[in-house]
């Protein structure tokens, strides 16, 4: 009989927690840290103008600022896992609350473009931190039947984020009379904008103190009747909670802490689950989404658009990120993460396709001719719709429950990492990029949208209604 033959089974996959509220609670406070994540990634998009302005900067300086912070989102995803299994999720989430503090009042306030860059960095650390530590503490505390949906809080909260950091900017650029760099409150307008993260980083810190601590992690360190107590708060008391307790001690006896040389293995140095994983995260970036929310208003602008009605577009297309994001949701544990992902990547080609037409067009007096410009924004729309509804919730899904346990941490924290590397790469070439040849930029993110459909259909398998315990 194998090991996992002998493990207890304790109902857990079909329980209802008695509480869904308090468990909806827990996770959406966990998912602020995704707020913090979309609100930091999308808030320079209405400073990048008024940073190249002041510091007098081209396009390829420019993008480096921007992207550095993906640099301190990599260091951040590759160790969040290592130091959550030492001293828990929610220390992790306060730390990562500390250092979004730290890095939005150090960018409001910076000398020179030097220490700008540096309080970025500081800031993407903590994102890197809460890409990992969201959706693993997710799903290690919610009820297998519901994890799904609230496995996905964590891209809701992202998307909530951004579309909240595009109506202050656009709040703050018209108090300051359309001027990036006009005065506010003693500041230039861009200033304030990235300022205001306190606000949301200091009741995350407040939120984490309100929630527990994962019952695995519990578990793991020996307290097994707080873990028991938390099962029940979030599973109810249905369930054969010792059988629980036991279920997940025989899944983390068969064992051991994760490290990078667990992941090592197979003809292609990584594990192949590994390789999915990364695969996975590589074509959520390589499809150009980030570029919508860093570099919208500079991209409208380039093409005619007036700034002010820039900012009004890059918050209209984070409304319609929030609406794809709430059907994800609705049918993520419904119809499950494959169909999604496939539906998705469909849409998503069709978008950057017509984007790469209209934007073949030259400029006729500094803008687009009125069709082109229209099917731009149109497809500009429908682009981001597509990737909401698919890849932007159903990668955090399947990062969260596709690993075996005994290398889940690990694994988890590379797929995240290399997930930040290629957005690095997008968000530092995009400038460079646009500048050379815009609609060819797009012909590129539309190639990759298409070589995600073989991908997801070859390699990558449906984890929807299974327990983590089940993947192995």
């Amino acid at each position: 009989m194998t090991s996992t033959a002998q493990a207890p089974n304790s109902g857990a996959g079909t329980a209802h927690p008695d509480h869904l509220g308090h468990v909806i609670f827990i996770a959406a406070a966990a998912a602020m840290g995704g707020f913090l994540f979309g609100y930091d990634s999308s808030v320079i998009n209405g400073a990048v103008e008024a940073i190249r302005s002041r510091y007098d900067v081209g396009s390829a300086a420019l993008a480096q600022v921007i992207a550095i912070a993906l640099i301190g989102c990599a260091i951040g995803a590759a160790t969040a896992g290592r130091i959550a299994d030492r001293i828990g999720r929610i220390r992790c989430m306060q730390i990562a609350a500390v250092l979004f503090t730290i890095s939005a009042v150090g960018s409001a306030l910076p000398f020179a473009l030097w220490d700008l860059a540096f309080w970025r960095i500081i800031g993407g650390f903590a994102i890197g931190m809460a890409s990992v530590i969201g959706p693993a503490y997710i799903a290690e505390v919610a009820p297998p039947a519901y994890r799904g949906r609230l496995g996905s809080f964590q891209q809701a909260a992202i998307v909530v984020g951004i579309a909240i950091s595009q109506l202050v900017n656009w709040g703050l650029l018209n108090a300051a009379g359309g001027d990036q760099r006009g005065k506010l409150m003693g500041l230039e307008a861009w200033q304030v904008m990235l300022g205001v993260m306190v606000v949301p980083a200091v009741l995350y810190g407040l939120l984490s103190f309100a929630i527990p601590e994962s019952p695995r992690f519990l578990i793991s360190v020996g307290k097994r009747d707080r873990a028991r107590e938390i099962l029940e708060e979030v599973e109810g008391d249905k369930i054969d909670l010792d059988a629980r307790v036991a279920e997940i001690e025989h899944a983390m006896r068969s064992e051991h802490k994760s490290t990078f040389k667990d992941l090592l293995g197979g003809s292609f140095f990584f594990k192949p689950i590994v390789w999915i994983g990364i695969g996975l995260s590589v074509f959520q970036q390589f499809v150009g989404i980030n570029v919508a929310f860093y570099y919208s208003s500079t991209l409208w602008q380039s093409v005619g658009v007036d700034p002010t009605d820039s900012f009004l577009y890059s918050f209209t297309t984070s409304i319609i990120n929030i609406i794809g994001t709430v059907i994800a949701m609705i049918f993520v544990d419904r119809i499950g993460r494959k169909p999604l992902a496939l539906i998705g990547s469909v849409g998503m080609v069709v978008g950057l396709a017509l984007e790469a037409w209209a934007f073949s067009y030259d400029l006729v007096d500094g803008k687009l001719p009125a069709a082109q410009g229209w099917t731009a924004l149109i497809a500009a729309h429908v682009f981001v719709l597509f990737f909401a509804l698919s890849w932007g919730v159903v990668v955090w899904v399947f990062l969260g429950e596709m690993f075996p346990n005994r290398i889940r941490a690990a694994a988890l924290g590379v797929a995240a990492s290399a997930q930040w590397i290629a957005n690095w790469a997008i968000t530092a070439s995009f400038p460079s990029l646009a500048d050379w040849n815009l609609s060819a930029t797009y012909v590129i993110y539309t190639i990759f949208a298409a070589l995600s459909i073989p991908f997801v259909l070859k390699f990558v398998k449906e984890t929807k209604g299974k327990s983590l315990e089940e993947m192995g």
